[in-house]
C-alpha cells in the first residue's frame, strides 16, 4: 500500500514537472504568433486572412497526424455523442480567441499583445469556479496561484510602463479590448473540452476535432471578408500564416494541451501551466533585441523582468 502511493507521489510529481517544461516550450514557439501578425497587418494584411488561413493550414496536418495513429473514428464517434457542445467549445477556445487576437494585431505593437495576453493567467483562475463542479474545493486552493499570477501580472505591467504611457484611448479599445476577450476565450474553450472528453481522446484527436468545429466560424469570416470587403490573402499572408500554423498552431499547441492534458485534475497545476505563458513577453523581448536590435530593458524592464521569473518559479515549485 505504501509503495502504491509513493509511486502516486512520484507520478504526480513528474507530470507537474513535465507540464511546466511543455508549458514553457509552449510559450517560445507561441511568441512567433504576435510578431508575425504585426508583421502581416504592417504589411496591408487582412486580420481576417491571418486568423483563418492559420487554422486551414492546420487542419491538413493534424488529419494527417490522427489518421496515422488511428484515432480518426474515434474522435468521429466522440463527437457526434456532443457535436453541439464541441461546436460551441471549439468556437470559443478557437474563434474567439484567434480572431480578437489577430484583430488587435492592427492597431497595436507585438510586445503589447505579448503582455496583455498574460491576463489568461488570471482569467483561468477567475473561470474556475464556474467551470469546476467541486467549488468549494476550487476556493480553497486557488488563493496561492491567485497571489503567484498576481506577482506575474505586476511584473508585466511595470514592464511597460513607459510604452502605455503613449498609448492613445482607440488603441486601448481596438487593441487591447479584443487581447482581454481572446484571454479568457482561451483557458474557457479549452477547459471545457477537457472536461466534456473526460480523458477519452488525445491531444490531437481534441485539437483536430476542435480545428473542424471551428470551421464554420472561420467560413463565415472569410466569406464575409470576399464579398464585403472585396478582400484576398496578401502574397505575404500564406507563406507567414503558414509559419505560424507549424509553430504555433501545431507544435505549440499540442506542447501546451500536453502540459495541460498532464495535470487537468488539478486545479492549482492548470494555473501554474497557464502562467508559464508568461515567458512569452520574455522570448518576445529576447527575440527582439537579437534580431531587431532593440535596446536593453531600462530599469522597469528588469524589475520586470524579476517579478515574472519570481511568480513562475514560485507556481513552479508550489502549484
Amino acid at each position: 500500500m505504501k509503495g502504491s502511493t509513493n509511486s502516486k507521489v512520484y507520478t504526480m510529481n513528474t507530470n507537474k514537472k513535465q507540464s511546466i517544461f511543455l508549458g514553457i516550450t509552449a510559450s517560445l514557439l507561441f511568441s512567433i504568433t504576435f510578431i508575425l501578425n504585426r508583421s502581416m497587418s504592417q504589411q496591408g494584411g487582412s486580420w481576417i486572412w491571418s486568423s483563418a488561413l492559420r487554422f486551414y493550414w492546420m487542419l491538413p496536418f493534424f488529419l494527417a497526424i490522427v489518421y496515422l495513429r488511428g484515432g480518426l473514428k474515434k474522435l468521429f464517434t466522440e463527437m457526434g455523442r456532443n457535436l453541439f457542445q464541441w461546436l460551441i467549445w471549439s468556437t470559443v477556445g478557437f474563434g474567439l480567441f484567434y480572431g480578437p487576437l489577430t484583430f488587435a494585431a492592427a492597431y497595436t505593437a507585438s510586445w503589447l499583445l505579448a503582455s496583455t495576453w498574460q491576463f489568461t493567467i488570471i482569467a483561468g483562475i477567475i473561470l474556475a469556479p464556474f467551470i469546476n463542479r467541486n467549488v468549494a474545493w476550487v476556493h480553497h486552493n486557488q488563493s496561492l496561484s491567485a497571489l503567484f499570477s498576481g506577482i506575474i501580472l505586476l511584473g508585466i505591467i511595470i514592464m511597460q510602463i513607459n510604452h502605455a504611457q503613449s498609448l492613445s484611448s482607440s488603441h486601448i479599445i481596438k487593441g487591447i479590448l479584443p487581447v482581454l476577450i481572446a484571454a479568457f476565450a482561451y483557458p474557457l474553450g479549452n477547459r471545457k473540452m477537457m472536461q466534456l472528453t473526460n480523458g477519452r481522446l488525445e491531444v490531437h484527436q481534441r485539437i483536430l476535432g476542435m480545428i473542424i468545429c471551428s470551421l464554420p466560424f472561420w467560413l463565415v469570416l472569410t466569406v464575409y471578408e470576399m464579398l464585403t470587403n472585396q478582400s484576398y490573402p496578401q502574397n505575404g499572408q500564406y507563406l507567414q500564416t503558414f509559419i505560424v500554423a507549424i509553430f504555433s498552431g501545431v507544435l505549440a499547441t499540442i506542447l501546451f494541451f500536453s502540459a495541460t492534458d498532464l495535470v487537468r485534475s488539478d486545479e492549482k497545476q492548470l494555473a501554474a501551466v497557464e502562467a508559464t505563458q508568461s515567458t512569452e513577453v520574455l522570448f518576445a523581448l529576447v527575440g527582439e533585441m537579437l534580431l531587431l536590435g532593440s535596446p536593453i530593458p531600462d530599469i522597469y524592464g528588469i524589475i520586470g523582468i524579476v517579478l515574472v521569473m519570481l511568480g513562475m518559479v514560485l507556481h513552479s515549485f508550489k502549484g
